[in-house]
């Protein structure tokens, strides 16, 4: 019987992680809530969950140098995925309410207020997933559950051989945002997969089904 990989979900004090632990074990993994700086380092996958604000999210990670374990993981080419806020601190900086925080820096550019009548953009919605998406394939058509009011409405970041060009999902409320990114070892979701349902654990499986093949 072949080993289920091992997806540490980063636990530094945000919400919703019983859901998302659930939802990667109905998904084909091992999963395991855990902020153990040798199983988050280790593990085959590592998930960074964010729910609420930009700002207390980013300042939570570095509180438990979640920051150090996600870039030490990238640099070595090890797979991480966020969700949501665990997205959003993935660029450079996040703007709310007039407060500017530093992020990740792990990708540049700044998540900003969506530009929509009615905020926070809540409910299913349908993405436009590129061409060889490795975490759309065979779901390009499904509708995914989102809840926020901020967004990457931009990307700037340019590839240089050899690495791939990152692959970008996008979608519309108001404006276009960015609702997915994979880039290398690198792949995050604005919606929440582990609330999308079917589309969304297949979507989680289909990440899992990358991990070691980076």
């Amino acid at each position: 019987m072949t080993a289920r990989p091992l997806v540490a979900v980063l636990d530094y004090g945000s919400g919703n992680v019983h859901s998302a632990v659930k939802a990667l074990v109905a998904a084909g993994a091992d999963a395991r809530l855990t902020a153990d700086r040798r199983e988050v380092l280790e593990a085959d996958g590592l998930l960074v969950p964010g729910v609420g604000a930009f700002q207390a999210v980013a300042d939570a990670l570095r509180a438990r140098r979640g920051d150090e374990l996600i870039d030490r993981r990238l640099a070595g080419g090890r797979p991480v995925l966020g969700i949501c806020v665990g997205m959003q601190i993935m660029f450079e900086h996040g703007v709310e309410r007039g407060v500017d925080t530093e992020g990740l820096g792990e990708w540049p550019g700044t998540v900003t207020e969506l530009d929509a009548p009615v905020l926070p953009h809540m409910g299913w919605n349908t993405v436009r997933a590129p061409e060889g998406s490795r975490l759309f394939a065979g779901i390009e058509q499904e509708r995914f559950y989102f809840v926020h009011s901020y967004a990457a409405q931009h990307w700037t970041l340019e590839s240089q051989r050899p690495f791939p060009e990152p692959r970008l999902t996008w979608c519309d409320y108001g404006r276009p945002f960015l609702a997915a990114v994979e880039n290398g070892p690198l792949s995050a979701t604005q919606f929440h997969p582990e609330k999308s349902g079917a589309a969304g654990i297949r979507l989680l499986s289909n990440w899992i089904g990358t991990l070691g093949a980076q």
